[in-house]
């Protein structure tokens, strides 16, 4: 077999780099969850987990740990009903600049949906992506994944209208990760009539924390939790959509909050000194304080522990709480006595919410009850970049697959 999955292929004309694969030609849909395909992920992450360089990126770890064989099958046994399905056809991937190992990952979902994938990836040069690109190259030139190899092609390119416009003719799915801006530049490239599409918008989350469990816990467990918590913050430099920005404090006991906050930060502060702080950051999260410390209303104290953390302590919130956004080890805190007092500010804009201490199908019951339109993900402290096949609300393969159904 013949192919060129072990090189960059350059489309001069457009200025298309394929980084993986070469342009789809046959278009071959699966069933979700095809058996070569569950093998051939399993295959991936196993290589992946044997490559001494995965080790040192935290992000290619847990990618590989979501392609193990026991993880796929799980998944898979969980989204048969009984429904007969297969892939739309192909997915054109428009992948954020933001987080290294999203494009990845959105290949995959396509992948199990049972589709052939085209994924834009970022024009920055990411190491984890060109690592797990070095492994997949090798894998395409074995001749048991040819028919992975032809459902496969990540492409990068320049911002181009006439590129967008290509791959979008080809779509059966558009998948775009990004903000609002980009999402509407997408958007000014036609999709073929019978094409759907699926938005991952810029988003916000939160966290909530108890601070009665904080002073109960020990101290192994506070050196974890705050590992946890830098592991879903400072690892992205909190530019994640899944990463909180603002802490809510629940509990009615006033030294309580304040001895419970004082250990959970100095924890943090303490995970937080591995933290490559270059000046950059520095200089830019000062910036950012002191336009916070002008322009915002409500600030009771702010925190500094040197300049690896940053926290401002609120006496109000603004009307829209997604303008609170840190960056670096920049974080905002506030108190409630009820999750009741959630709602007033739970909008279309809020994803995830991380907590520690309280119980999590209470803020789940609030949601449906009081029929809030925002939250899509309640996870512990630690798991807020755990992405999965349910994310921002949808059931993606779900939606990348379309349903035979049968009359008899």
């Amino acid at each position: 077999m013949q192919k060129l999955g072990g090189a960059v292929i350059l489309m001069k004309e457009n200025n298309i780099k394929y980084l993986l694969g070469e342009p789809l030609k046959e278009v071959k849909p699966l069933p979700p969850y095809d058996e070569q395909v569950c093998e051939f992920l399993a295959d991936l992450s196993k290589r992946l987990l044997k490559d001494k360089k995965v080790t040192q990126y935290p992000d290619i770890v847990s990618f590989a740990f979501f392609c193990r064989k026991a993880n796929i099958y799980k998944l898979k046994k969980e989204f048969e009903d009984g429904k007969t399905r297969i892939g739309r056809g192909v997915v054109f991937h428009i992948a954020p600049s933001n987080v290294p190992v999203n494009c990845l990952f959105t290949y995959v979902f396509g992948l199990i949906s049972g589709n052939a994938n085209v994924v834009r990836v970022s024009s920055k040069n990411f190491v984890q992506v060109e690592i797990v690109c070095d492994i997949l190259r090798k894998m395409f030139e074995e001749e048991k994944y040819e028919k992975i190899y032809r459902m496969t092609a990540f492409v990068s390119y320049e911002k181009s209208t006439e590129v967008n416009d290509m791959f979008s003719s080809l779509a059966d799915v558009r998948v775009i990760w990004g903000g609002d801006t980009t999402i509407s530049n997408i958007r000014r490239s036609s999709l073929p009539s019978r094409a759907i599409e699926i938005t991952f918008a810029d988003r916000y989350s939160l966290g909530i924390i108890n601070p009665r469990r904080i002073l109960e816990a020990s101290e192994s467990e506070i050196r974890r939790l705050a590992e946890h918590f830098y592991n879903d913050t400072y690892l992205m430099d909190q530019n994640a959509c899944s990463t909180p920005h603002l802490l809510y404090w629940i509990s009615d006991e006033p030294s309580c909050l304040k001895s419970g906050k004082e250990r959970f930060w100095q924890a943090v502060y303490n995970v937080a000194k591995k933290y490559n702080l270059e000046d950059i950051k520095v200089s830019d999260k000062y910036t950012l304080l002191c336009k916070y410390a002008i322009d915002l209303k409500g600030i009771k104290t702010i925190q500094k522990y040197e300049n690896l953390l940053y926290v401002v302590t609120l006496m109000q919130l603004p009307e829209d709480i997604s303008l609170l956004r840190g960056k670096f080890g920049l974080f905002f805190q506030y108190d409630i006595t009820s999750l009741d007092e959630l709602s007033d500010h739970i909008t279309k804009k809020i994803q995830t919410c991380v907590y520690y201490g309280i119980n999590p199908f209470e803020l789940r019951n609030i949601i449906t009850q009081k029929s809030l339109q925002g939250i899509d993900r309640i996870v512990p402290i630690g798991s807020s970049l755990d992405i999965g096949v349910i994310w921002d609300g949808y059931d993606i393969v779900e939606h990348l697959s379309r349903v035979i159904s049968i009359v008899s």
